[in-house]
């Protein structure tokens, strides 16, 4: 392996341009190509990166060397530019959701393993700092055993957004396929596995193919109930996005929340990090005032860990933290979502 990682960027969109950024300001790995449709932007802007624009990975990795390649291409591409560099040995970082489809998703898992191919979903906040505080306070005696959550995502995308990209209208580009599949993530990291759902989803404002509104009853495997509320037509600033500060493109309402735990013994706001506990040996009552606090943490742009992960796995110095069967676990629960508004009632959870 040559002293700069060799890297290969699929899809420069708003995800794929963040990832070409982080790529360019670092000095131990380089950006060789990028691959997209050849629009006058997206050549103009691969020109201004000192790169070529390819139509696909593999005229990518014919004009030279290439190590690794990241795929923030819209949904629809992800399982055949996953699968051609899988095939390929390259180790691969695929945007999240894995796939549109569980059926695609399920080969890619199958593929990877089989030939051991180094191969992540871009689940980013999974490496914000913002995690690990929290963790260390949800799993401590002061919190107690996990009882509930709340979460949401509201927010507002203006009509330029889908104007921009056609296919975030369309079967595989709605909000919980592209915003949702996070919470899922998150969800699943402090809470634990889910075991149902039972979901209801609204396109009345927007009136597209997709959903813009679905609100959702949670029951984990152990036990906990929660809910969790999306949408992308509420003028809200109850989201990562406006909450967590990680993104300077939002605004900052560090007050704010998008997700509460409750347990036996205390509770925690996310992420303003505030936390309510009982004193140590005081008898849980609602009579008996708490102890409030802030769990403090060092911020860090998630992407940025992000990339230096997968750079590790493609050196082979890490097993990759998202894995392939983790994000295809997401897109499960993902599945059920969709089941469970178009039965309208509650579904399982394949395992």
């Amino acid at each position: 392996m040559p002293d700069k990682t060799r890297l290969v960027v699929c899809g420069p969109g708003l995800i794929g341009k963040k990832h070409v950024e982080l790529i360019l300001g670092r000095a131990d790995c380089v950006l060789v190509a990028m691959v997209g449709p050849a629009t006058q932007e997206n050549i103009a802007y691969s020109h201004r990166c000192g790169v070529s624009l390819h139509q696909s990975i593999e005229a990518a990795c014919e004009s030279g060397a290439v190590d690794a390649v990241i795929i923030s291409s819209p949904n629809a591409f992800h399982s055949e530019q996953a699968l051609t560099c899988i095939h390929r040995g390259l180790p691969v970082l695929v945007e999240k959701p894995l796939t549109d489809s569980l059926d695609d998703a399920a080969v890619l898992v199958r593929e990877a393993e089989a030939r051991g191919v180094a191969a992540l979903v871009g689940h980013h906040r999974t490496y914000s700092p913002l995690l690990r505080a929290a963790d260390s306070f949800l799993r401590s005696d002061s919190f107690g055993r996990m009882v509930c959550m709340q979460g949401a995502a509201l927010f507002y995308k203006p009509a330029h957004y889908f104007l921009d990209g056609a296919w975030r209208t369309k079967k595989g580009g709605g909000p919980i396929l592209i915003n949702l599949i996070h919470e899922v993530g998150l969800m699943r990291h402090f809470c634990g596995e889910i075991r149902s759902i039972y979901a209801l989803a609204s396109n009345r404002v927007r009136q597209f193919e997709v959903e813009d509104t679905v609100a959702i009853s949670i029951e984990f495997c152990s036990g906990a109930l929660g809910t969790f509320i999306l949408s992308d037509t509420a003028a809200s600033s109850k989201s990562w996005e406006m909450t967590s500060g990680e993104n300077p493109a939002y605004p900052h309402y560090p007050n704010d929340n998008c997700y509460h735990f409750s347990g036996t013994r205390g509770s925690l706001d996310f992420p303003s990090m505030v936390t309510r506990t009982y004193a140590p040996g005081a008898d849980p009552s609602w009579w008996q005032p708490f102890d409030s606090g802030r769990l403090s943490f060092s911020p860090h742009d998630p992407l940025a860990l992000q990339l230096e992960h997968f750079l590790e796995v493609v050196r082979g110095k890490a097993a990759p933290l998202v894995s392939l069967r983790d994000g295809y676990a997401n897109m499960q629960v993902i599945e059920a979502i969709g089941k469970s508004i178009a039965q309208r009632e509650p579904v399982l959870v394949e395992v």
